[in-house]
């Protein structure tokens, strides 16, 4: 079934690592990656005078870091699985370092979007964080640790923004790039002194026709969702790529099925569990992009619209703080629920409150509390999702694939947050009001969001009942030695 190559003897030659400082390491590390979600936010309105550029060619500094971080969360997930996942994660963090430094010295549009490109390439971060958990920390450990893990995602996004704010809001712009690559430092460098090494490895050639041909395929598909607004839907350049995208990928598709060692192990994806696992982040990126777009808004709109709440960004992003902590805090509740009843029954559970959280702020949206209490209560259901996908996917692969596996479920999320770019913005384009001679998005058109927002968790709980329940525990390198030409074949 593959090449793996695991060295249980080699694992055990040097002292055995702190689970505690392992799981705070590698979680620091997700945060700080993720930080770069929210990073420039506050800045974009600025970017256009800022980097003396049009507003179409500054919005290149946002979707530059889409595109790379979809390229590199596959890729890196799978060279993490063949030649060391620590090895990738550093890389990957060095990645994020040099793309902060680039803009942190950029004046001008091109270094910028290098610099964003860069620091989208370290995208799998958390992905290879989780893999490294299941490699290096006790079965006992590991439900816990990797929903922290994974909801270290929404944190950093939850968190940066207010940070962001008061930085471009009291100093020089640049600062917020140095900060960054100060962060990414220290993270590098308690990675590299208590993360260990994995042992467990799959070996075998590296398929760079499938790299190169998933990397072909998502651009031209990421770039039809999020320019097809600029560029018109029924543009030749968007219809053309649309077109592209389609044809690219079904070739990747047909090729892995005949790759010896493919860059995506498509018959493993295409286990149930590992299919409507998938399934349901897609679902649930669709879902949890309607808060981050709709929240905002309503909170900077003009109160003279009836509904908007005239608020600053850093307001925006205070507001928005703490969903990140009840995310964290839900991480623990989340590994109780699964080790109790399953992964899947957490991920129905989360889906139900996000959803639920949806439908309160179509009732609740006219004061700032109203807003604090629906991000908490979404939040708390993302942090249980995120717990429950990457416990769910470990339990279906073997060890030797877990970072190709996690990368590919973190890569479907981001796909749904892209699509509900799109629609979302199709809808608030056509649902507007006058005010004062500019069209702003309108309540309804907010509250519509709001409903797909809602519909698309519960689509994830409709996915999620078709995941098979796991008969047996999933086997843990770090529990001992394992054949990893065994493991997970049978789950």
């Amino acid at each position: 079934m593959s090449d793996a190559l695991a060295h249980p003897a080699e694992a055990g030659s040097s002292a055995p690592p702190k689970p505690n400082a392992v799981v705070a390491v590698l979680a620091l590390a997700g945060i700080v990656v993720s930080l770069m979600q929210t990073l420039v936010i506050p800045i974009v309105p600025e970017l256009p005078k800022l980097l003396h550029a049009e507003p179409s060619d500054t919005a290149w500094a946002v979707t530059a870091t889409l595109l790379a971080a979809s390229v590199a969360t596959p890729v890196v997930g799978r060279l993490g699985d063949m030649f060391g996942k620590r090895r990738m994660l550093l890389l990957s963090i060095v990645l994020l370092v040099s793309g902060s430094l680039v803009c942190g010295l950029a004046d001008s549009l091109v270094p910028m979007i290098v610099g964003r490109a860069l620091q989208g390439l370290a995208a799998a971060v958390v992905p290879l964080g989780i893999s490294i958990m299941r490699d290096a920390l006790p079965s006992d450990r590991l439900a816990g640790s990797t929903a922290l893990m994974s909801a270290s995602l929404g944190v950093g996004g939850a968190l940066g923004l207010p940070a962001a704010a008061f930085i471009a809001d009291n100093w020089n712009w640049h600062i917020l790039f140095w900060v960054s690559a100060a962060l990414g430092a220290v993270a590098f460098v308690l990675v590299l002194l208590i993360v260990p090494e994995s042992h467990v490895r799959a070996g075998g050639r590296f398929d760079l026709v499938g790299s190169l041909g998933l990397s072909a395929g998502l651009v031209s598909l990421l770039l039809t969702v999020s320019k097809g607004g600029d560029w018109g839907w029924t543009s030749s350049t968007t219809l053309g790529l649309g077109a592209a995208a389609v044809v690219i990928l079904l070739s990747w598709g047909w090729w892995e099925l005949r790759s010896p060692q493919p860059l995506v192990d498509l018959r493993t994806t295409a286990k149930p569990q590992v299919l409507f696992t998938n399934l349901a982040s897609i679902a649930l990126g669709v879902s949890m992009f309607a808060m981050s777009l709709v929240l905002p808004q309503l909170l900077q709109l003009p109160e003279q619209t009836g509904y908007g709440l005239g608020k600053s960004m850093l307001t925006v992003g205070l507001v928005l703080a703490p969903q990140g902590l009840v995310m964290m805090a839900m991480s623990a509740v989340s590994a109780a629920v699964t080790k109790a009843k399953g992964p899947k029954v957490t991920l129905m559970i989360g889906a139900l409150i996000v959803a639920a959280g949806y439908v309160l702020n179509i009732v609740l949206m006219s004061e700032v509390w109203h807003l604090v209490l629906v991000s908490c209560v979404i939040g708390a259901g993302i942090g249980f999702t995120y717990g429950a996908l990457p416990a769910l996917i470990m339990g279906a692969v073997d060890p030797t694939q877990t970072g190709a596996a996690n990368s590919l479920n973190t890569l479907m999320r981001s796909l749904g947050t892209s699509f509900a770019s799109a629609l979302a913005g199709v809808i608030l384009a056509q649902m507007t009001t006058d005010f004062g001679g500019t069209a702003l998005p309108s309540e309804n058109g907010f509250k519509v969001v709001m409903v797909i927002g809602a519909g698309a968790a519960l689509l994830a709980f409709a996915v999620a009942t078709f995941i098979p329940r796991q008969r047996h525990a999933t086997p843990h390198p770090a529990d001992g030695p394992t054949r990893p030409t065994e493991v997970g074949a049978k789950a």
